[in-house]
């Protein structure tokens, strides 16, 4: 083997770390202290005290750290869009081989651009009326079909989809993929959202993505994504970034969310939830059902012992008593006087006799006539409330989720219980489930291929 001859001079080795220091030492020696203006951007403030953000402006940016030793007690506090004039150290932090302005002061030097054109097109919103609670609409209780505005590699539709899952599984979920950020998201997002209403083919609609900085989550603060919200019927959500998170879409939307997973939560109950309610209603049902038809039990049984019923005769008799001693009166007093309206008094007393007969027989009948009138009453409201238990019943046959598996639907699922809603991201050789009505088939991946169109 032939052996490399050595190089005719020597070369110099750095480490990163020497290079590292020699690019903050040329930084600090060369450019020093200097004031700097731009705009705050992902403004963070650790328990530690210290604030890091970064400065930018149209073209370039920045990092900053301002670290608790430097700053005053009634310093200015950056926040996020402000736009700031900084005084500080330009140095690299070695570690992460960034370079970085050390901040010792710093100014308010207005609002920033993004943060003004937010300021204006919220007031602007709202004087048209975008905001008004006039045009806010209710979700439904139950919704069937869900519609998702969102970019489908984040972590938003993740958590969305999860929560769903968890609480309703057999909810349809229509997802209209969009970018996000950027210059396309506004456009793209408006577009989704104006499908939706155009088709109707949802009963409820959730827009948002997770937390970042203003830039992204500025998508959110267009006015056409704005105007495409207040011209949707479907009553909407706006779930963007963070619960400390703002945004245009928040104030139009009909309700806003704090995070995309509190959406989810927001736009259907649990379904054991609402088995319980369905079940406590029909408790009550049973119970007012009850009391109902013991209170007309009583009713009835307090008029079949009522004495009109049972003694008649008596009450007759009673009569005939006071009749009589009326008789006996009259018979004195005729007695007393000519003999002539003793006749009289005898035609009075016939009459006086079949007027009472006529109202006791009056008085059975309106009885009897009672009884069958309450029997009806009764046979009817028992039938009523028949039927609408019977309603019940197949309005929860309905919404049982077995009863799709039962028209011969399948529903597909890896050994780990996730459903298969895209198979192009399966890999081969796994073992998947087949829950039918019947039972559940086991299966091996082989291969998959892609869905004919329809």
């Amino acid at each position: 083997m032939k052996m490399t001859e050595p190089l005719p001079f020597e070369r110099k080795v750095l480490s990163v770390q020497e290079v590292t220091r020699q690019v903050r030492l040329l930084l600090e020696n060369h450019i020093g202290r200097v004031w700097m203006e731009g705009e705050c951007s992902n403004v963070s403030a650790p328990n530690s005290g210290h604030i890091y953000f970064t400065l930018k402006d149209e073209t370039s940016q920045i990092q900053a750290a301002w670290f608790k030793g430097r700053r005053a007690p009634n310093a200015l506090m950056p926040k996020e869009g402000m736009k700031v004039r900084l005084y500080g150290l330009i140095t690299a932090y070695e570690r992460g081989s960034q370079i970085q302005i050390r901040v010792e002061d710093a100014e308010d030097a207005g609002l920033g651009d993004l943060q003004k054109r937010f300021s204006e097109l919220k007031e602007s919103l709202k004087k048209e009326g975008l905001f008004d609670a006039s045009h806010k609409r209710p979700l439904p209780l139950l919704p069937s079909r869900i519609g998702i505005v969102t970019s489908p590699t984040g972590a938003a539709i993740r958590d969305i989809l999860q929560v769903l899952a968890r609480r309703y599984p057999d909810r349809q979920v229509l997802i209209a993929p969009v970018p996000v950020q950027g210059e396309a998201a506004a456009g793209s997002i408006a577009r989704a959202i104006a499908y939706f209403q155009k088709e109707q083919n949802v009963d409820v609609l959730i827009i948002g993505r997770g937390g970042g900085s203003l830039e992204d989550l500025w998508a959110f603060n267009e006015e056409a994504v704005a105007r495409a919200i207040f011209a949707c019927t479907i009553p909407l959500i706006s779930a963007v970034g963070h619960e400390i998170d703002f945004t245009i879409s928040d104030f139009v939307a009909d309700l806003r969310a704090p995070t995309p997973s509190a959406a989810a939560e927001l736009v259907i109950g649990r379904k054991a939830d609402f088995e319980q309610q369905v079940q406590r209603l029909e408790q009550r049902l049973q119970g007012a059902l009850s009391h109902r038809r013991l209170s007309l039990r009583h009713r009835l049984s307090d008029l079949q012992a009522h004495k009109l019923f049972h003694e008649p005769a008596h009450l007759v008799s009673g009569y005939r008593q006071q009749l009589e001693r009326y008789q006996d009166r009259f018979q004195r007093a005729l007695y007393r006087q000519v003999t002539d309206p003793q006749r009289t008094l005898s035609e009075q007393r016939l009459t006086l006799r079949h007027h009472m007969e006529h109202r006791v027989h009056e008085a059975q009948r309106r009885v009897d006539d009672l009884d069958q009138q309450l029997h009806r009453l009764q046979d009817l409201y028992l039938q009523k409330v028949e039927d609408q238990l019977d309603q019940y019943q197949k309005q929860l046959h309905a919404y049982n989720p077995f009863q799709v598996l039962r028209r011969g639907f399948s529903i597909t699922r890896t050994a780990e219980g996730t459903v298969i809603e895209h198979p192009e991201n399966l890999k081969t050789g796994i073992q998947l489930e087949t829950l039918t009505h019947t039972g559940v088939l086991l299966s091996t991946l082989d291969s998959v291929s892609p869905r004919k169109s329809e």
